[in-house]
């Protein structure tokens, strides 16, 4: 396959080298059930992976939470070594019980293991972003400071193992206090086409020049369901995620989306949604869904 380039244009994340495609992949799918154990069809999960990157993609989230341990080490075993331009996201903050459940693991010495997991799964000696995932509350932002687990976090960028630091799951709040501490590459919060608390929040990073990366744009593991949605799609002759996925482009540049799958079919549908266009009036009524 000729490689695609222009996957909805490029964005170059603040203080970095870092030039990606807004059209990214999310790894999190390729886990198993409930993002935990091996996925069901290891060599499909492989062939997403590479037909994602051969079609432009160079920005590839994931984390050793996933899993646990599953999504890097297919990542490694689909793409090493690395094309020079793929930057590969990675979380820190959670481990995961022996029954899949999530736990915080802020201290500096979780951290600090997390960070030597990434690096030993993906094969790589210094990581390209490290987000670090608020764990104050498991399923939404919460108030409460981060300075002792972003400050260990900068200490391992001091040490070389991390070259930019991101936040996840986080209030404007933390973001400005993290901000005091070092420089914030991105910031990865829930956001799509019905949830749409962080608005205001994303409008102050663009004017910043941060990257939002949301995550759940299609809704998660409670896929979008609309009327209005479904009716755009249809005159667009596209698919209702389609249109969700072109809405958050249409949103504001400094969005990179990390829509994820298992599916080959899936992902191809998810890539071409750098070439749909929604018309102005279809935007105005998408734009009252929520």
């Amino acid at each position: 396959m000729l490689q695609q380039t222009n996957l909805a244009d490029s964005f170059t994340v603040p203080g970095t080298s870092l030039t990606v495609n807004r059209m990214g992949y999310g790894a999190m799918q390729l886990a198993g059930p409930e993002v935990f154990g091996p996925p069901r069809d290891v060599d499909t999960a492989i062939a997403v992976l590479r037909e994602a990157v051969e079609s432009g993609v160079n920005h590839i989230d994931t984390s050793d939470y996933y899993g646990p341990h599953v999504t890097n080490q297919l990542i490694k075993q689909a793409l090493h070594p690395y094309p020079n331009d793929l930057c590969l996201v990675t979380k820190v903050g959670a481990r995961r019980d022996e029954k899949g459940g999530w736990i915080a693991a802020f201290s500096a010495k979780e951290l600090t293991l997390a960070v030597e997991e990434n690096l030993r799964h993906l094969g790589l000696d210094v990581l390209d972003i490290v987000n670090l995932r608020s764990m104050l509350d498991v399923h939404q932002p919460k108030e409460g400071s981060l300075e002792a687990p972003l400050t260990a976090l900068a200490e391992l960028k001091h040490r070389g193992l991390v070259r930019h630091i991101g936040l996840s799951n986080v209030t404007p709040t933390q973001i400005a206090a993290a901000q005091e501490i070092t420089p914030i590459a991105c910031v990865q919060n829930i956001y799509n086409l019905t949830q749409r608390a962080d608005g205001g929040l994303l409008d102050q990073l663009a004017a910043q020049g941060i990257a939002y990366v949301p995550f759940f744009p299609l809704g998660g593991f409670t896929p979008l369901q609309s009327v209005v949605l479904d009716d755009v799609a249809r005159r667009l002759e596209a698919t209702p995620m389609q249109v969700a996925l072109a809405w958050l482009l249409q949103r504001s540049a400094n969005i990179l989306l990390i829509p994820g799958t298992s599916s080959l079919a899936h992902l191809k549908e998810n890539l071409a949604v750098a070439d749909l266009t929604l018309p102005p009036a279809e935007l105005l009524l998408l734009n009252g869904v929520a």
